[in-house]
């Protein structure tokens, strides 16, 4: 029997490296769900349905009709500042949106891998385990946070999975990430300037990806930290990137995060414990140094298309 497997926000750079990753799964069957047309250029071996997850009735219709065994919840409102200037927004789509996700999962009796953060830590401590008690400083961080409890009350079998500063490359994405951000800029000669008072483990989007199918096809249930296992901070991080690609490092300056003075509030140091992980799930990321020949093989493949 094939394990039906439904993803919401599947336009996502996550969303997109789960359809690279599961749609060639003899064992699965594989729904893709975002807001909008698909934009993934990869259209075998599974299904798209355009999705509202903030409208409860189309997603207890979506998920009504599709009737999945695993539900992977990896939509989200994930710019910090943006929730900071917008709290309502982050709420519809961080809380409300959950809330009918958990409602349709119940009705139907699915398992689900829900995404969330490092950001829902204050950061006075770091590398972290599944056991450390959260203290959000930000309204993305409170909304991640309230999305867990809900994810906890509202069903019997579920995973939730944490991680943090994830990068890649995927199809016509909304946003950038630090590895893309970092790369373009210091090859257009761009002065960039890089905080390097905040700590984390970078995650590779392949690397996410895998823990989200591991989590899926195990039925895992639990917390569960998703990440790298190199700590750094944000400035060492971007030195890594420019080493990498063999671009100007004096183009970087390195700042503190108060001299940003960005609207929301970062945790400084995290990172994550990821041995829960590696010993359930089976859980095995890639280095660094891999993670970015991988982008670099992407990059490389699409300039050739």
């Amino acid at each position: 029997m094939k394990t039906k497997i439904l993803i919401t926000g599947s336009n996502g750079l996550l969303g997109q490296k789960l359809i690279l990753a599961m749609s060639p799964m003899p064992e699965v069957e594989l729904i893709a769900t975002s807001r909008g047309a698909n934009r993934s250029s990869f259209r075998d071996s599974y299904r798209y349905i355009p999705l509202d997850i903030t409208s409860a009735e189309e997603v207890m219709h979506v998920f009504a009709q599709v009737k999945p065994d695993v539900v992977i919840h990896t939509a989200a409102m994930t710019h910090v500042d943006q929730c900071e200037l917008n709290p309502k927004e982050c709420n519809t789509l961080n809380v409300v949106a959950v809330q009918n996700v958990v409602d349709s999962c119940a009705v139907i009796n699915a398992h689900l891998v829900h995404l969330s953060t490092d950001f829902i830590f204050d950061g006075t401590k770091g590398p972290l385990s599944e056991d450390e008690k959260p203290n959000p400083v930000s309204i993305y961080g409170h909304s991640k946070l309230k999305a867990e409890e809900i994810v906890q009350s509202g069903l019997k079998s579920w995973s939730i999975l944490r991680t943090m500063l994830v990068y890649g490359v995927a199809d016509e994405m909304s946003r950038s990430n630090i590895v893309l951000w970092a790369k373009q800029s210091l090859e257009d000669g761009k002065h960039i300037k890089v905080v390097n008072d905040q700590f984390r483990t970078p995650t590779l989007a392949e690397d996410l990806a895998q823990a989200c199918v591991l989590a899926s096809l195990k039925r895992a249930e639990g917390i569960y930290n998703i990440s790298g296992e190199e700590l750094f901070s944000i400035a060492e991080f971007v030195y890594k990137i420019a080493d990498f690609w063999h671009l100007d490092t004096s183009l970087v300056k390195e700042i503190s995060t108060q001299s940003l003075a960005q609207p929301a509030m970062r945790p400084p140091r995290t990172g994550f414990i990821i041995d829960k992980a590696k010993s359930i799930l089976g859980y095995r990321p890639h280095s660094i140094q891999r993670g970015l020949q991988l982008v670099d093989e992407q990059l490389k493949r699409r300039e050739n298309q």
